[in-house]
Order: C-alpha cells, then sequence, then structure tokens
C-alpha cells in the first residue's frame, strides 16, 4: 500500500491562507492610562505612573479575531476525526496513532478535544506573557494542519482487493 504525505508545496497555501487573516497588533494603552488621567483629571491629582512590571495587552483574550481562530480549530479538528474515521472504514492504517485509539470513538473524540483545548491554553499563555502574534499564530497553524491533515485523510485512495 503506497501511503502520500501532503507535500510542502501544498501545505503552504493552507498555512498561507490561515495565517492572512492574522492582522498587525496596535499599540497598547498601558494599564489603562487615558482612564487614570480623566479620572485623576476629576479629583485634580497628579495622575499614577503606569506598573513596570505588567505585560502590555492589546486586547482582550476572548475577542473576535481569537473566536474566530478557535472556532477555525475546533472544527477543523472536528473534521480531522470524521476524516480519520472515514479512512479506518476504507480499512486504511492511521499514521500518528495506534489504529486501536482511533477505533475507540469516545477516547480519539477526546484526544480531538483536548487537542483543541491545548490550543486554547498555548495561546492563553502566550496572551498572558504579552506574546500576541504567538496567541494568534498558535490558532492558524493549529488550524491549518487540522485542516491539512483532513484533506490528506480524504485525498487516500481506497485499497481493492485483487
Amino acid at each position: 500500500m503506497r501511503i502520500r504525505t501532503l507535500s510542502p508545496g501544498r501545505l503552504v497555501p493552507l498555512l498561507l491562507v490561515a495565517v492572512s487573516s492574522l492582522q498587525a497588533q496596535q499599540p497598547a494603552d498601558p494599564a489603562g492610562l487615558s482612564s487614570a488621567i480623566a479620572i485623576s483629571a476629576q479629583s485634580q491629582t497628579p495622575p499614577a505612573a503606569a506598573p513596570a512590571g505588567l505585560p502590555r495587552t492589546t486586547h482582550r483574550f476572548w475577542d473576535r479575531e481569537n473566536d474566530w481562530l478557535f472556532a477555525g480549530v475546533g472544527a477543523a479538528r472536528g473534521l480531522d476525526y470524521a476524516s480519520t474515521l472515514n479512512i479506518r472504514r476504507r480499512g486504511i492504517d492511521e499514521i500518528f496513532l495506534n489504529n486501536s485509539i482511533v477505533d475507540n470513538h469516545p477516547l480519539f473524540g477526546g484526544i480531538e478535544a483536548a487537542a483543541t483545548a491545548a490550543s486554547i491554553g498555548a495561546s492563553y499563555l502566550f496572551h498572558r506573557t504579552g506574546h500576541h502574534r504567538l496567541e494568534r499564530w498558535t490558532s492558524a497553524i493549529h488550524f491549518g494542519v487540522a485542516a491539512g491533515g483532513a484533506v490528506r485523510n480524504y485525498t487516500l485512495k481506497t485499497p481493492h482487493p485483487q
């Protein structure tokens, strides 16, 4: 049985499509200084300096772009789940996991859900440490790899007995 792999020439366009939704980061208002200045102007006291040790966040973690990226990761993992079950029904072996794991549908579904949760968790860690581009790239790359794996699974030819 010949197993085809996803070549870099096919993977790069998938990654470019996934990453094209990323937007440039905008400068942040450190620790809400504009609101602190407005409050201090009302009370006639000088504004307090921004704490130096806090990371600068440019957006909320659960903003619209992250919502779409996380939904894309979840959808791609769901598509990967369906495509892997499809290849197993057609008699093709799974490459990355043991066939007994894939054939246990609740276990395999849990692994797919855990992979989605791990991606969101990694994005959250990048967000909390101020690495906002890595936060977005984590989801975009995970989406591209999962969708690429699903496409690969669906393009495999079914082995016919001769």
